[in-house]
């Protein structure tokens, strides 16, 4: 597994006030945008929560766990602003699971996956039947990871979400991050940022030619980041794995348990309300963004696509 250097990595304590002001300021953005109380939810800043979940998975490692090393690693991957916040919720509700999510500081780096030795340390570590990783920005290398000899038996769970509703919520958190990193794409430079990371030749031609330096809006460079980075799915043939199930946020919220239980299946995990209580059913429906038509019905036939590689995995699960 590789991956491209931090812009910030050779700057030492530059990079890392760099990197802290930018957090700081997503953080105010969002909180303005959104409100504090969803901030805290969102980021999951309410210590009596992490309390109540570090305590419930101490005492079933006591009673019921497992030698060092027999974690499954299962890899939560896909794009921001996906419903994976939501989703692991739920599932840290589950005292056999142990998530290490972004701000792991032995597994990640500024958002980043600190190498396979890292995840194989965790692994080694674990005394808890799943250990789950959300390595967002390294989504593309998620196929390695499934094929390394040394992390057997792993899953991966591709999520994603109506592009319409996703792109306007990364544009209200993340500003013009898109549309940098798409400029950064066409101008051949897009392998020093993880969004350009392992798009395929026709995917980098796709963005050159929306002509993201000078005729892309904010709103549509997120929709047209969320394509390629979604075409990756079959690019990379995680379409045709048993080991990789799509996950849809807007099913996730339209029917929380089945959903849910269908992740549970997929990982090995028993599953009980107590892992979507916390999500309220609801219908979803694409909202009207003011964004270029083609970069709109580019992502709605990426969508499209993924509904249809959903439909037939769940079509050959019920035949066999």
């Amino acid at each position: 597994m590789t991956r491209a250097a931090h812009p910030d990595a050779a700057d030492g304590v530059a990079g890392a006030a760099a990197h802290a002001a930018r957090k700081v300021a997503r953080h105010v953005r969002w909180a303005r945008t959104e409100g504090v109380g969803r901030l805290v939810e969102e980021d999951r800043l309410d210590p009596r929560e992490r309390v109540r979940t570090a305590w419930a998975g101490a005492r079933w490692r006591a009673a019921h766990g497992l030698p060092r090393g027999s974690a499954r690693p299962v890899y939560v991957v896909g794009l921001q602003r996906s419903g994976t916040n939501m989703l692991l919720r739920g599932v840290d509700a589950a005292p056999e699971v142990e998530v290490r999510g972004e701000g792991d500081r032995r597994t990640m780096h500024r958002y980043r996956l600190r190498g396979e030795d890292a995840v194989v340390a965790a692994v080694g570590r674990s005394r808890s039947r799943v250990l789950l990783l959300k390595p967002l920005c390294d989504s593309q290398h998620v196929d390695r990871l499934l094929d390394s000899p040394r992390l057997p038996g792993g899953r991966a769970l591709w999520v994603y979400r109506e592009p319409l509703a996703r792109a306007r919520s990364e544009v209200s958190k993340f500003g013009t991050s898109s549309l940098r990193a798409l400029q950064a794409v066409a101008a051949g430079d897009g392998g020093r940022t993880w969004q350009g990371e392992r798009l395929s030749p026709a995917s980098v031609e796709l963005v050159r030619s929306f002509d993201p330096a000078t005729s892309l809006s904010p709103l549509g460079a997120a929709l047209v980041l969320w394509s390629v980075r979604n075409r990756l799915v079959a690019e990379l043939g995680l379409d045709a794995r048993d080991d990789v199930a799509l996950l849809s946020y807007d099913a996730l919220v339209a029917d929380p348990a089945a959903e849910v239980t269908r992740l549970c299946e997929h990982v090995g995990l028993a599953p009980r309300p107590a892992l979507w209580q916390h999500v309220e059913a609801r219908a979803t429906h694409p909202p009207r963004v003011e964004a270029e038509p083609r970069a709109v019905a580019l992502a709605e036939q990426v969508h499209a696509e993924l509904a249809a590689a959903r439909g037939r995995r769940d079509a050959t699960a019920a035949g066999r």
